[in-house]
């Protein structure tokens, strides 16, 4: 049997409590490694969290995703070695999952040789890891627990189980998304689900705050998934989720929400616009602000009727869809973040992957705020869109 399936039968046989200590072994028996961890990205995205610290850990504290060799293999999302003054070297390995970027698990080995001959089969443990993490978090809090630095409130917790992950990737595109503030989001909320040859994606905003916002966001999505498996069209799910909302709420609440339903083959979509998400495309280096049909938000009235609007898709281009949360952003002088501003930040952030822009505009929106804790909660999720590859 040879080292790498050694390996990866140590960790798909390990206890899901147990994964970083087979993990450990696994390595050291079979790599030589000198030393490993395991680092989670945290819910805001700021830091790595150490999934566990035993007493020969190197790096005892989280890292920052800027401006470390973690964060760099993070960021990256490819290998980064850091030479150590004692000869050896200590490789850094993005733990993705189908383009869900997880955290990053860092090896010590004896030097950069060691680094050369194993690199390649370290990073697809890594990836290996990843799946058997997610696995196992059915049936431990473990590693849900090691990526919070801060307590969820109620209504954060319920809404980041919602989620189907932070990004995703497949050859026709690149998704990422990302809430604030991370740790105490409740009302704004996105999904998303790929077959063979269709995309959907939801980007919602619930009104309200706190617990009563997650539950209305909860009921929602929940209606919509639920219309979708059972292989419905998208005004109908969206029918069927309005008459959900509103059967529980009798039009006191309502959530607005944007879905799209695109052919993976040809850049068409399907489109319901039912509030206030906006979308922005970035295309041939031009941004514009993309409208729709306004139609009425889930929930507001008795059997509403919902139309799908055509949209066209194109290699290359860059969707970015924002909460009224980002675009109604107030500075401390009152004046609102805007389209204009968003679309600089768009631009600005044209070079990096669509999984790092939602929280590079994040951030350009907590500066224009001037505080880093928001009044309202603020979703971006952004889409490039490349295309089936010829000939598949």
């Amino acid at each position: 049997m040879n080292r790498f399936v050694a390996a990866e039968r140590a960790l798909r046989a390990a206890a899901p409590d147990a994964l970083l200590d087979a993990t450990r072994a696994a390595l050291t028996e079979q790599y030589g490694a000198q030393d490993v961890e395991l680092f989670l990205a945290d819910y805001g995205l700021s830091v790595l969290q150490p999934v566990s610290v035993p007493p020969h850990a190197l790096e005892p504290v989280p890292v920052p995703v800027h401006n470390s060799p973690a964060g760099r293999a993070f960021g990256s999302q490819r290998p980064y070695c850091e030479d150590g003054r004692d000869g050896r070297a200590r490789l850094h390995l993005p733990v993705s999952v189908r383009g869900d970027r997880l955290g990053v698990l860092s090896v010590t080995l004896p030097g950069g040789e060691a680094v050369r001959r194993f690199e390649a089969e370290l990073a697809d443990l890594a990836d290996v890891l990843g799946r058997e993490m997610l696995v196992a978090e059915r049936d431990t809090d473990l590693y849900l627990r090691a990526r919070r630095k801060d307590r969820l409130t109620l209504a954060a917790e319920m809404q980041w189980q919602l989620l189907p992950g932070r990004s995703c990737s497949r050859p026709e595109y690149e998704l990422g998304a990302q809430l604030e503030p991370a740790y105490a989001i409740f009302g704004d909320n996105f999904d998303w689900s790929a077959t063979a040859d269709r995309l959907m994606l939801y980007v919602t905003n619930g009104m309200g705050e706190g617990i009563e916002a997650s539950l209305l966001t909860n009921l929602a999505i929940n209606a919509l998934r639920n219309a979708r498996r059972a292989g419905i069209s998208i005004a109908d799910q969206a029918a069927l989720a309005d008459q959900a909302v509103y059967a529980h709420y009798r039009g006191r609440c309502y959530l607005s929400v944007l879905m799209f339903d695109f052919d993976l083959a040809t850049g068409r979509a399907g489109v319901v616009d039912a509030g206030s998400p906006r979308l922005l495309r970035l295309r041939d280096g031009t941004v514009e602000h993309v409208t729709f049909d306004a139609q009425l938000p889930l929930g507001m009235f008795e059997e509403t009727d919902y139309v799908v609007q055509d949209f066209q898709v194109r290699p290359g281009d860059r969707l970015v869809f924002v909460s009224d949360g980002v675009h109604a952003g107030a500075s401390p002088k009152g004046e609102v973040y805007g389209d204009a501003a968003l679309a600089r930040a768009i631009h600005s952030t044209r070079l990096l992957p669509a999984a790092e822009v939602p929280r590079a505009i994040l951030r350009e929106l907590t500066g224009h705020r001037g505080k880093p804790v928001p009044d309202d909660d603020a979703l971006v999720v952004c889409l490039d869109w490349h295309g089936r590859p010829a000939g598949t």
